[in-house]
């Protein structure tokens, strides 16, 4: 994933990655630090099934992926750039 242009491995503390994909890369997973976590992926506004491929359309997808363990919600966004053509 990228922040701000370079190039980041996942920090739970940022909220907002960025990404690029073609179709060869299209599956979404989101492993939560604590196995009774909830984790709930939306992409364009349709749920995903966590470990499931994502159907990208050309140019920029959003992704929200929410993290819900007990009363505690942390929702993450990545924008997920697909090269048209791919």
């Amino acid at each position: 994933m990228q922040e701000d242009g370079e190039t980041v491995g996942f920090d739970p503390e940022v909220l907002y990655y960025t990404a690029t994909t073609t179709n060869a890369t299209n599956k979404i997973t989101a492993t939560p630090a604590d196995e009774e976590a909830e984790v709930v992926i939306m992409v364009n506004g349709k749920e995903v099934a966590n470990g499931s491929s994502a159907m990208w359309e050309g140019g920029e997808n959003e992704a929200v992926i929410t993290v819900t363990n007990g009363d505690a919600e942390t929702v993450y966004t990545v924008i997920v750039t697909k090269t048209i053509g791919d």
